[in-house]
């Protein structure tokens, strides 16, 4: 979950707080917030980056206490495309002008998103396709430097890449746009450069949004012959949420809404799959690993409103996670 709280994209104490106190609570892996993998591809100025060496330190500190408290350390890495470049969510959330502080932005065509996010983005050319393909690598790499044992790519909620993926955003006539193939282009090439400095024995995954919610947008059957192109691509795991590249599109939201999704693109792609949405009961996470709809939960706003759900998630479930030796006496 976004903590807009960096400084030029810097961890800082608030995140190692934030982020340790997740692995201390019993989760099995703590994911950071998408860290960008360029300046031009934060949401707001205090989103986290991982473009420079001078993140690695800040944010190897926290991957090394996640990983003594014993959970893995994840981290997702992303360039938010036409969406940078906004305001603080408790200032308002819009773009910012330049003399606010806001920079220009990126897309695969120059379409606004609309609302309060009314820049016209900059259609990308071929050389910055492929920049910010190389951008991705270089940050992988420096997320495999500080410690970071799960990598996932940021392909959902109207970022970059989903706009490339969406015909709803993507209006391109080259070969980037247009049909099926051209569209997913970007996310499969990146995916496989990633892969190829990724270690094998370590897990990739990719996050998309399984539909668009939309009317002549990207729907569950793109999702499953995505996944089965990434799985060959050495993707290890889809984390399927939906959403988020249109304004007006019509969610219906309610507990578990997007777990069908992960059971969707599970079965049809053959690959493993997250779940997420709306799962906040003990007993409603582990049925839906129990009946196969996924093969991993994953639990953002919950954790937000109670840092050790997992260890109070163990005890409703007949379990009981061995306590850190600082809160046996209470746990």
């Amino acid at each position: 979950m976004c903590q807009y709280s960096a400084a030029d994209g810097v961890a800082n104490d608030w995140h190692f707080v934030h982020l340790g106190s997740r692995a201390v609570g019993g989760a099995g892996i703590v994911i950071t917030e998408a860290p960008a993998v360029a300046p031009e591809g934060r949401i707001t100025p205090g989103c986290l980056g991982l473009w420079s060496e001078q993140h690695i330190g800040p944010l190897a500190r926290i991957a090394a206490f996640v990983k003594q408290h014993g959970a893995v350390a994840g981290i997702q890495i992303a360039h938010a495309g036409r969406k940078a470049s906004a305001d603080l969510p408790w200032r308002g959330g819009a773009h910012l002008s330049e003399a606010q502080g806001g920079w220009p932005t990126l897309a695969p065509s120059a379409i606004p998103f609309g609302g309060d996010l009314t820049k016209v983005p900059r259609a990308m050319t071929v050389a910055d396709i492929l920049r910010v393909q190389d951008d991705f690598v270089a940050t992988a790499k420096r997320a495999l430097t500080a410690g970071f044992e799960w990598l996932e790519l940021h392909a959902a909620h109207g970022y970059l890449f989903n706009e490339f993926l969406s015909p709803l955003t993507n209006h391109r006539t080259d070969q980037y746009g247009g049909s099926f193939q051209n569209r997913i282009r970007l996310l499969l090439d990146t995916t496989r450069a990633v892969r190829q400095i990724w270690p094998e024995h370590l897990p990739l995954a990719v996050r998309i949004s399984a539909i668009d919610w939309k009317e002549g947008g990207w729907q569950i059957e793109d999702s499953i012959a995505l996944a089965k192109l990434l799985k060959a691509e050495g993707v290890d795991l889809m984390d399927c949420s939906s959403g988020g590249v249109v304004p007006d599109a019509k969610i219906i939201v309610k507990p578990g809404y997007q777990v069908p999704f992960a059971e969707k693109i599970r079965q049809g792609a053959d690959i493993a799959t997250a779940a997420v949405g709306f799962i906040t009961e003990p007993k409603q996470a582990d049925d839906i690993v129990r009946n196969g709809q996924s093969d991993v939960v994953l639990l953002a706003r919950q954790m937000l409103v109670d840092p050790y759900w997992p260890a109070h998630a163990a005890k409703a479930l007949g379990h009981k996670l061995p306590p850190p030796n600082q809160y046996a006496r209470a746990w």
